[in-house]
């Protein structure tokens, strides 16, 4: 088994850190300060990684035991439910529509 502390950063990391840390660069700063500098930064990169596979582990974990129950529940009460839809329609355009006719009779008839 791979031990996660050993593992290198990888290169996408280490360029966008050592970005970073060139653009922060002092004017009198040596290139193994900015080095460092760049180090900081990649272990923070790594940091907020893990940090955010972690939440994510943990949000499918959530998502998966909420489907489970709710399978579960499902199985139980389809037996027991029953939908009824009911489409109603708005008064308006009926009125509008009544409206428009009887405007064009008087029209027409005049």
């Amino acid at each position: 088994m791979i031990n996660k502390s050993n593992q290198k950063p990888s290169p996408q990391t280490q360029e966008e850190a050592l970005k970073i840390a060139k653009a922060m660069q002092r004017p009198a700063q040596t290139k193994e300060q900015t080095k460092l500098i760049a180090q900081g930064i990649q272990k923070g990169i790594d940091l907020y990684k893990k940090q955010q596979k972690e939440k994510a582990r943990e949000l499918n974990k959530r998502l998966k035991k909420a489907s489970r129950q709710k399978e579960g529940s499902l199985d139980t009460d389809d037996s027991d439910v029953e939908e009824i839809i009911v489409y109603r329609q708005h008064w308006l355009p009926w009125v509008l529509l009544i409206l428009s006719w009887l405007g064009m009779g008087v029209y027409l008839f005049r």
